[in-house]
């Protein structure tokens, strides 16, 4: 292998491995919608509700979760987009924030489909998907609502500006919204392979940093897909509209197995 290929094939292992961990996405077993209204669920223990001070959970006699003891627990409320994990077993429980609603998703990886997993096929690396844009920053940032593949929800996204960028002679531009550490970002796309040889509901790739001239990488070998696309137990965010690319993006992950 050449020396990209050998950095790519590095970068997907240990992204398919961070996939298939033991309490990641794959482990999910449910995606519980908490109200005011107390409730149990198969795969967590106690009596679960949430309102204006957050979620409580009420855990009965011979009950817990690692540093919670029977009684009633509150765990104050969550931002948006927020968690708190909180240990049970070998298991874990993620108390989310998302869409303005408050959520209980157990983790636990015996779950068939992290078992089960067979790993994701992807297109063969190839340089010419490495594609040299220009970020062009907004004169403010912008929030951006989104839809969400959980029916109703919608997710509020701030865009600092756009990322432009040309495919074989076809100018093309991406909303770009603020990445997970400072200065990156990371856009969400539809192009002509999805459905086809692709998630259909969307592809997300992480980009750098632009340099001090606005320049960014778009390696387009390194779309992902999101957990959606394993699991129906997530609310992964949709692409803006305008993110639907015209051209066939063939890199990147595929249709998961």
């Amino acid at each position: 292998m050449s020396s990209f290929e050998q950095q790519w094939k590095q970068w997907h292992d240990e992204h398919e491995e961070r996939r298939a961990a033991p309490h990641g996405f794959l482990a999910i077993t449910g995606l519980h919608w908490l109200d005011e209204t107390p409730r149990r669920f198969p795969d967590a223990p106690g009596e679960w509700r949430t309102g204006p001070d957050g979620v409580v959970v009420v855990l009965a006699p011979g009950e817990e979760l690692d540093g919670v003891a029977a009684g009633e627990h509150h765990f104050g409320p969550i931002e948006e987009r927020g968690d708190i994990t909180v240990g049970y077993g070998d298991a874990k429980l993620e108390i989310a924030r998302r869409g303005g609603y408050d959520v209980l998703r157990p983790r636990h990886p015996s779950h068939e489909t992290r078992v089960r997993y067979p790993g994701t096929p992807t297109y063969s690396p190839d340089e010419k998907w490495v594609v040299t844009g220009r970020f062009v920053p907004f004169d403010e940032p912008r929030p951006v609502t989104v839809g969400s593949v959980a029916e109703g929800l919608e997710h509020v996204y701030e865009s600092p500006g756009r990322i432009e960028f040309t495919v074989g002679g076809q100018e093309l531009a991406l909303t770009a919204f603020n990445g997970g550490t400072p200065g990156s970002l990371f856009v969400l796309f539809t192009d002509a392979t999805s459905g086809v040889t692709t998630y259909p509901a969307n592809r997300s790739l992480t980009v750098a940093a632009p340099a001090g001239d606005g320049t960014v990488v778009l390696d387009f070998n390194r779309a992902t897909n999101l957990p959606c696309a394993y699991t129906e137990f997530a609310t992964c965010p949709l692409p803006p509209r305008e993110n639907k690319l015209p051209i066939a993006v063939e890199a990147g992950e595929q249709l998961p197995r």
